[in-house]
């Protein structure tokens, strides 16, 4: 079992794109369209590649969850990359900085942007293969 795709809710799918192009630049539009989302239009997006994907929906009113809050939703996702400073790279390139930085940690690097809908987001470089490092929190 693994999680193909994440469904998000935001108001500006280009801005969107801008950010996660950035993060995959292998990645592509698998495909779009426009519907009706229980009363009102909405164009959705998928952007992945064969195997995993985000969908994104746009119309979506109002702001993002407090992320300091103790509000019910979304605190964040994560992705594993084997570089974390090409990605930092092409998420400066693009104009975005990083939100916050992750934990220290002998066997892993960890930071934290915002995407443009206000979704954080998480990349991890795993320095080490032997689980029991990988997982510790110290």
């Amino acid at each position: 079992m693994y999680l193909e795709h994440v469904n998000l809710v935001v108001s500006d799918i280009e801005e969107q794109l801008k950010f996660y192009q950035a993060v995959f630049p292998h990645w592509k539009v698998r495909s779009e369209g426009t519907g009706d989302w229980h009363g009102k239009p909405r164009r959705w997006l998928h952007f992945g590649d064969d195997y995993h994907y985000i969908a994104f929906s746009d119309n979506g009113e109002g702001e993002n969850r407090d992320l300091i809050g103790h509000q019910v939703g979304l605190a964040h996702f994560a992705y594993v990359t084997d570089n974390l400073d090409a990605v930092i790279a092409r998420l400066n390139n693009a104009g975005f900085q990083v939100h916050k930085a992750g934990a220290e940690n002998d066997y892993r690097k960890n930071i934290y942007f915002l995407d443009p809908a206000g979704f954080e987001i998480e990349f991890v470089q795993y320095l080490s293969d032997i689980p029991e490092e990988r997982n510790n929190d110290d």
